[in-house]
């Protein structure tokens, strides 16, 4: 959990991060994660859902198209520019069942027992306070309600780890955000402590990883992903020489990653988690 004083700095700089983001739904891992997620959800005849952190409405929506129109989705998403983009998307798709709130995810506050599922696809690493978030969920899902969230194993993106590492060599401090639900054993106590049991908590792994060239111009961009994320922007604190020095130390290590004919290997293993109220 960060202390008052960073909080506000931090969510300055994952606004400034994903109201920037003009191309979310071209991402390589956005679509076929909230496909699966929703798969995982089984959402047929549920009546009254929330998306947290929706972002551009990927998973709200597929979860309107699923549920049917006798659902009522309500997507939350802090980021003007994300919901924009979603509400556009929404008014093409002539969906008459979802509602997307501004909203910081962390503040806003829903009745006890009033949904039936809530979903939260790539974003609960976000979160500043994941404990207290889990126990609002379970708080505000009916008796026999499920929360369906997803969560990136805590080594995913051997780019990302190389990335923490070579920072940390230069003095700068770059948080993992996959740690807190990084195993399934994380996972499941954090789910404990909110109030959920362990006979209805199902945790599913799967590997969403790719081959790449780790040629200049690809680590490059590797390089500015991760210089750019709200895990990462803080070796803009190096002067410049030193931040050039960092970069190129940066390029060496991932050159230096096994390379097989398919290129090298960037792991992205994830959770998908279930947990059921009684």
């Amino acid at each position: 959990m960060l202390e008052a004083k960073h909080t506000e700095e931090y969510k300055q700089q994952l606004l400034a991060d994903f109201n920037s983001r003009n191309n979310y739904d071209s991402g390589r891992f956005y679509l076929p994660i909230a496909k699966r997620l929703i798969e995982v959800a089984n959402l047929d005849s549920v009546q009254k859902i929330l998306d947290v952190a929706t972002g551009t409405g990927i998973v709200a929506l597929a979860a309107a198209e699923k549920a049917g129109a006798q659902s009522k989705i309500i997507g939350i998403d802090i980021s003007t520019g994300m919901l924009s983009n979603a509400k556009q998307k929404l008014a093409v798709s002539g969906l008459q069942n979802v509602e997307f709130i501004e909203a910081d995810a962390e503040l806003i506050d829903f009745e006890q027992n009033s949904f039936d599922v809530i979903l939260c696809s790539l974003a609960i690493c976000y979160l500043t306070d994941i404990p207290t978030a889990l126990h609002k969920w379970h708080r505000c899902l009916k008796p026999g309600g499920k929360l369906v969230f997803n969560a990136w194993a805590e080594n995913a993106f051997t780019t990302s780890v190389l990335f923490r590492e070579v920072a940390a060599r230069y003095g700068v401090t770059v948080t993992n955000p996959n740690a807190p639900l990084g195993t399934p054993q994380k996972c499941q106590q954090l789910l404990l402590a909110a109030g959920f049991q362990n006979k209805n908590i199902i945790i599913q792994q799967e590997q969403f990883g790719w081959y790449f060239t780790p040629d200049v111009n690809s680590v490059q961009q590797i390089w500015e992903v991760n210089a750019k994320n709200v895990f990462g922007y803080q070796v803009q604190q190096l002067a410049p020489e030193k931040l050039q020095e960092c970069f190129a130390e940066y390029i060496k290590e991932v050159q230096a990653l096994p390379v097989t004919e398919q290129g090298a290997w960037c792991d992205a293993s994830i959770f998908f988690v279930t947990a059921v109220k009684i």
